[in-house]
């Protein structure tokens, strides 16, 4: 048996773009993201809040997007990681992880970056202790995150 629900209308900035859609109450913020929006650098990896691969910015703070609703987003600014590169460069600290080697697979890698530039905005030159609080809700299953820790140093560093 299936269940329909009635669609609710909802204004947000995503991006930087205005964008206007109608999602099901219970639809999700990284299902909007991905399957209404098209923008599917952001990753299911757990819908537990576990891995941090879903992790966006809403409205300036970083949330695991696969337990949020969408309708909670109504009204709000939302950054997922194709908002981080502008007219085609990529954004330093993409370049950071780039030059650094601070991925591998990839997988995990939107969340990582969109957790990296929170911390950077709030804490432009972070203690050590402050790159590994901030990251400590992404989950990075290939790496030993050294070059992770060393991707987020060296942004800091260029003042990213």
């Amino acid at each position: 048996m299936s269940l329909a629900f009635d669609k609710v209308p909802l204004q947000l900035t995503v991006n930087g773009k205005p964008c206007a859609v109608e999602v099901e109450p219970r639809t999700l913020l990284v299902e909007l993201i991905r399957e209404q929006l098209n923008l599917t650098g952001t990753h299911v990896g757990c819908d537990t809040t576990y891995c941090g691969a879903c992790t966006v910015l809403l409205n300036g703070r970083n949330v695991k997007s696969c337990t949020v609703l969408a309708v909670q987003a109504d009204g709000s600014d939302v950054r997922t990681v194709e908002g981080l590169a502008t007219e085609g460069k990529l954004h330093p600290v993409q370049e950071a992880y780039a030059a650094n080697h601070g991925l591998q697979c990839g997988f995990c890698t939107p969340g990582l970056l969109m957790s990296t530039v929170r911390l950077l905005e709030k804490h432009p030159k972070p203690s050590d202790q402050q790159i590994r609080k901030a990251i400590a809700g992404n989950t990075c299953r290939c790496t030993g995150y050294q070059n992770i820790l060393k991707a987020i140093r060296a942004a800091a560093a260029a003042g990213k």
